[in-house]
């Protein structure tokens, strides 16, 4: 991980401009609950918060002493810090550090809560905020969409457990989907029917029926939680009820597998190699399924491997279908 990262200051201001959207405490609540035994004793690192206005800080702050947290840290980006006491913009990135209530009212207030300020802008490759990272154990925010995949390869090159959200179109990356396939990253839990709503201080254009302006709420369904945290639904088989039946799944005219148009249709008693669906990332159990590899289709920019023809997608009868996943059942019923 490169240090020195100043030429990139203007092009992170303009991303992280775009992507400045708030997680609501609902959807932080009905993740998280599913990590409570992780986060005993542990230091939570929030590094992309804007403490005004972050319902991961406001979340971790008022539950401190029932989730057992030994530290709180939550780190700002220049550009998104306004003062904690004005509404004034703040000259410095700041960051806070929260390690639980002193005054026994469970309540966190400002004399609690120690504010620094930080020498640089906060952007989580700068070397303050890579030392911070140094101290947490687990990191769960919702890093700028533009940047993902740059912010998932730092956790992992620190060794660092978390919980973040992410756009589902990640899985396609090549270095993300390298991850998911070492398993060293998989998807959470999720938001209810697949759909997110963020808060957004800067509305601009949506696609109709994207952007409330009643309730300032953006909505998403094309993103989710990513982590390095065991859970249990991790480890839940996915329920196959199908026979295989060679006339009723076609083979790739370019790789030796069968083609599954649909994660219901998995046969539950074939043993060969399998190209699913990108969302059977959602039900994947590696104790269930081996993930062989990814195979580019009509999804543009999609990362993949390529078949001994050259051609990189999974076609069927000259036609390229969409992006699959290329999967073998570990446990076939015979």
């Amino acid at each position: 991980m490169k240090k020195n990262f100043a030429n990139k200051n203007l092009q992170t201001a303009r991303q992280t401009k775009q992507d400045e959207f708030y997680t609501q405490l609902a959807d932080i609540e009905k993740e998280l609950k599913h990590y409570k035994e992780h986060l005993q004793g542990k230091v939570v690192l929030c590094n992309c918060d804007d403490p005004r206005v972050s319902n991961f800080f406001r979340y971790f702050s008022y539950s401190f002493e029932q989730l057992g947290l030994r530290k709180l840290i939550a780190t700002c980006y220049k550009n998104q810090n306004v003062d904690l006491f004005s509404e004034n913009k703040s000259e410095k990135a700041i960051y806070l550090e929260y390690t639980g209530d002193k005054n026994g009212d469970r309540v966190p207030s400002l004399d609690e809560i120690g504010i620094k300020h930080l020498q640089g802008d906060g952007d989580f490759r700068g070397e303050e905020c890579i030392e911070l990272l140094k101290q947490a154990d687990i990191v769960v925010t919702n890093p700028p969409f533009s940047l993902f995949r740059e912010y998932v390869a730092q956790l992992i090159e620190y060794k660092k457990k978390f919980v973040v959200i992410g756009s589902l179109s990640a899985i396609t990356y090549r270095d993300i989907f390298k991850f998911i396939q070492e398993n060293k990253l998989w998807l959470g839990y999720g938001f209810t029917g697949g759909n997110a709503f963020f808060k957004t201080p800067r509305p601009r254009e949506f696609a109709k029926g994207v952007y409330d302006e009643e309730t300032g709420l953006v909505k998403f369904r094309n993103v989710s939680w990513y982590t390095n945290l065991d859970i249990a639904k991790r480890h839940e088989d996915l329920i196959l009820y199908k026979n295989y039946v060679p006339k009723e799944y076609s083979k790739y005219d370019n790789y030796n597998a069968i083609n599954v148009d649909k994660i219901k249709d998995i046969p539950m008693d074939y043993d060969g190699v399998m190209g699913v669906p990108i969302t059977i990332m959602d039900k994947y159990n590696p104790e269930q399924f081996e993930i062989i590899g990814l195979i580019a289709g009509n999804i543009k920019g999609m990362a993949g491997i390529k078949s001994s023809s050259g051609k990189d997608g999974p076609y069927i009868n000259g036609k390229l279908k969409y992006g699959r996943i290329l999967v073998r059942n570990r446990k076939p019923l015979q």
